[in-house]
């Protein structure tokens, strides 16, 4: 990156990726949009609106197109799993070259897709905790309090720019343990929230034990897979998680939205079939969303 500011592009401005851009917009970096024409006719004239809880509302003013077409800084990828390999298609590999790429997608198997595709690109893992929902095209909701990011370092001045956006970065040297970290939380919440139509504080309550099951099989999986999660470092999160909090995929479950159901819970039970790990109430949740999603389409 050559300035405090570097160039960014955005591909799939939705909740996550809007609210991003948009931050680093009025922090006074230059963001491209990359979506469909439609979207970007809209970004282009109206910007970014943001509502949020911690950062207010606000618009910024963005560049907006259906395809990279010259060289940027740092590219966040901010589309669905469900939708990535189509995605990428908006960014050729030949005019990305070596720019930072930043993927902030559920799951554990984009990473091997991206960095096979930008092959001279920095490819560096990241995670983001937030709940953000684009209601129109470039209308964002943020309803948490929070907004944090964790990336496999070191990234400094990404780390710096991030920041004075006000958003939350923290550091990390383990990218497995990072990953996993996040889907032990999100695959019990997802599925849950999904399966039982409810939120988070339903689930932690009417629902308790078979969070606990599901969290004791998942925290199995993950110290399989090298890292240290524990069942009572998550059930705290799900504890001190707001009461009316939904999950992403119960959001696009209720929109009639593709599910990210394989990078969450699919991710899982390979993970588990590779360990030798039994998870039969996740395998049962997983069928059970998977059945209704069939059934409403």
């Amino acid at each position: 990156m050559s300035t405090s500011h570097p160039t960014v592009a955005v591909l799939g401005p939705g909740g996550i990726g809007a609210l991003v851009g948009g931050l680093l917009a009025r922090d006074g970096h230059r963001v491209v949009c990359l979506a469909g024409e439609a979207t970007s006719a809209v970004l282009r004239r109206d910007g970014l609106r943001i509502e949020s809880t911690p950062y207010g509302g606000f618009t910024a003013p963005v560049e907006a197109d259906t395809q990279l077409r010259e060289p940027v800084d740092v590219l966040f990828v901010t589309v669905k799993q469900t939708a990535l390999v189509a995605a990428l298609d908006r960014v050729p590999p030949h005019v990305l070259g070596d720019a930072l790429v930043i993927p902030l997608l559920n799951g554990l198997d984009h990473l091997a897709v991206i960095r096979s595709r930008y092959p001279k690109a920095r490819v560096v893992a990241g995670t983001i905790r937030v709940e953000a929902t684009r209601t129109a095209p470039g209308h964002i909701v943020h309803t948490s309090s929070f907004a944090d990011i964790e990336l496999v370092g070191p990234v400094r001045e990404l780390t710096d720019s991030l920041r004075r956006s006000g958003l939350g970065v923290s550091l990390r040297d383990d990218e497995s343990a990072m990953l996993w970290d996040k889907l032990a939380f999100l695959a019990p919440f997802a599925l849950l929230t999904t399966c039982h139509r409810t939120d988070v504080g339903t689930v932690r309550t009417e629902h308790r034990a078979e969070l606990l099951a599901v969290l004791d099989e998942i925290t199995a999986v993950a110290q399989a897979a090298g890292a240290a999660a524990s069942t009572d470092a998550v059930l705290s999160f799900f504890d001190r998680a707001p009461q009316t909090m939904k999950s992403s995929m119960q959001r696009d479950a209720e929109a009639g939205r593709p599910l990210e159901l394989d990078a969450i819970g699919g991710a899982v039970l390979r993970a588990a079939a590779a360990h030798g790990v039994g998870t039969p109430v996740t395998a049962r949740l997983v069928a059970q969303v998977a059945r209704a999603a069939r059934q409403e389409v």
